[in-house]
């Protein structure tokens, strides 16, 4: 059931009882968990936090709980399946889902009692009708009452006729229902695409309660980022997002100019700014990001020789030194940094780079910190899939969950540093990929799969950076690539999961065009060409286009998705 006021229906109900919260391992839902933490800790609810990567562990998690709590927050999980069909719980258990995956699961909707939607009630949801999927069931098989009051024989005939047809309609009726509910349910559940960021919910709520404070709307910046950096809403919706939040951070960080009202050189300001679409450039070279950005490593096609001297090309044309674009972006002269941004766009559009300035947040913390949104969704990400130190995945949830705190600088830099790695690790990977035509078109969609012994194989067995590593590759190949049709074309990218159990990680994205509405149908076919091979495969992710499959049944797994897709 859909909450309508979120302050009375969830709040208000949640806030004397000790509450369970189930939070997805995105950068996201960790946004929105540091702001509901934040409203707890004013008004003293008890809570745990238990951290869930799939479905398994909330299950686990679910039946580890349940006898001890009665009320259950789930952040960015838990809308897109029947959960009371998953968790079978007790009729006095009560589930809060905060959760950006579509489409929400009907059952979900129309459950009235024991589950409570907390979603932007303004995203197309395009729920179908209760009616229409659901009916009671009428007592079909009611014999009609044989009435033996010695009516003559020749009435009964025609009145037992009369009931056989009456009965053929109302079974007819039924099919016909039937077939147009599959239908209904089909065309609503046949495509995966994401709503509102969990964050930006939680901090209307917060709004709405007047407790909101800086510090969380920054996280709700970072949460929408975190949905714009992945790729998953349309541009369109990220500007229109962008807009709200940007009211918001001018009544938090509205100051006058005068000496009086300036700000303590302590104090966190959030400015709104059009900045440069490179990623980590003010903590890295210009250089560096300029190679390890995809949009334009990509639109330079840095993975050939021609790429390069195309980079050298767009340098000179700016007239930056290669000293001084190749040194870190803090020791760069003044002189240079001052314009640097209406200079790289000048050229950019030169060279045909029209989308390098992008709408987005700047934090300040105190003097010599500025963070740019994208930085910190870079260096949560990165924290919370370090493939580096071995350890329970919880480690790395919590050290990522500290790191959106600004009393944890350290750990934000740590992260800043592997998120590095990993960009790096991403372009090698896409140049390999790309050069040694790793990428083959199936018919239907493009497949590329990463054998055991590619350098930071183990770092793509984790579903964000196989995920990132999928969007670049695509959009470098349709960059690459001469044939038109190939442009056009989805991908799906397998890496090695666990070589001891002999399974891959396999993920599905939608085509890169410029009218994308960044809807995935993978999950459904996934799904299906599963079942119609009896392959062994794990559907244990909360985005439903990311699957893993035994190693042996790849090939069969495929043909099936290939036959049913063309």
């Amino acid at each position: 059931m859909f909450i309508s006021d979120c302050r009375r229906e969830f709040y208000e109900a949640i806030v004397s009882q000790r509450v369970l919260l189930l939070v997805a391992s995105d950068v996201d839902a960790l946004c929105a968990c540091k702001i509901l933490q934040a409203l707890f800790q004013c008004d003293h609810v008890q809570y745990t936090l238990v951290p869930v990567s799939g479905w398994q562990e909330l299950e686990t998690a679910f039946l580890e709980h349940k006898d001890q709590f009665k009320y259950f927050v789930l952040i960015n999980c838990g809308a897109n399946v029947d959960l009371l069909e998953i968790l079978q719980p007790e009729e006095d258990t009560f589930f809060f889902v905060c959760d950006s995956h579509r489409p929400i699961n009907v059952v979900n909707v129309y459950n009235d009692t024991q589950i409570k939607l907390l979603v932007k009630q303004d995203d197309d949801l395009d729920v179908p009708a209760y009616d229409d999927i659901f009916r009671d069931e009428e007592d079909e098989d009611e014999d009609s009452e044989n009435e033996s009051d010695g009516s003559e024989p020749s009435e009964k005939r025609r009145r037992f006729e009369e009931d056989v047809i009456e009965r053929t309609m109302k079974r007819r009726q039924r099919r016909e229902w039937e077939a147009r509910r599959r239908e209904i349910l089909f065309d609503y559940e046949q495509y995966e695409y994401h709503g509102t960021s969990s964050a930006m919910v939680m901090f209307d709520l917060a709004w709405i309660m007047s407790k909101d404070l800086n510090d969380m709307l920054w996280w709700a910046i970072v949460g929408l980022t975190d949905q714009w950096v992945q790729d998953k809403i349309t541009q369109m919706k990220y500007v229109t997002d962008i807009g709200i939040l940007q009211r918001h951070v001018s009544r938090h960080n509205h100051r006058n100019e005068d000496e009086e009202n300036s700000l303590s050189i302590d104090c966190m300001r959030i400015a709104f700014e059009y900045d440069l679409r490179l990623a980590l450039y003010q903590h890295w070279s210009l250089y560096e990001s300029l190679c390890n950005t995809s949009y334009t490593s990509a639109s330079f096609k840095l993975w050939s020789v021609q790429g390069q001297k195309r980079l050298q090309e767009f340098l000179a044309d700016m007239g930056l030194p290669l000293k001084q674009v190749k040194q870190k972006f803090n020791s760069m002269d003044m002189s240079l940094k001052e314009n640097l941004r209406e200079m790289i766009e000048e050229s950019a559009n030169k060279f045909g780079m029209k989308d390098l300035r992008v709408q987005t947040f700047s934090i300040h913390f105190g003097f010599k910190n500025k963070f740019s949104a994208s930085d910190i969704v870079y260096a949560t990400a990165s924290l919370m899939e370090n493939v580096e130190k071995e350890g329970p995945e919880t480690t790395n949830f919590i050290k990522a969950l500290d790191s959106l705190s600004r009393g944890n600088l350290d750990k934000l830099h740590q992260g800043l540093d592997l998120a590095k790695k990993q960009l790096r690790a991403i372009q090698q990977t896409v140049a390999s990929c790309i050069c040694t035509n790793l990428v083959i078109s199936q018919g239907p969609f493009l497949y590329c799969s990463l054998i055991e012994g590619t350098p930071d194989v183990k770092l793509f067995s984790k579903p964000v950076s196989l995920c990132l590593l999928s969007k670049y590759l695509l959009k470098s190949f349709v960059c690459s690539t001469k044939n038109k049709r190939c442009k056009l074309l989805p991908l799906v990218m397998a890496a090695p999961m666990d070589v001891e159990q002999g399974t891959v990680i396999m993920v599905g994205i939608p085509p890169e065009t410029e009218s994308s509405d960044k809807k995935n149908f993978f999950g459904r076919a996934f799904e299906k060409a599963a079942d119609s091979t009896n392959s062994r495969t794990l559907h244990n992710h909360f985005d439903m286009s990311i699957i893993e499959l035994k190693t042996e049944d790849r090939s069969k797994f495929l043909d099936a998705l290939i036959s049913l897709l063309s």
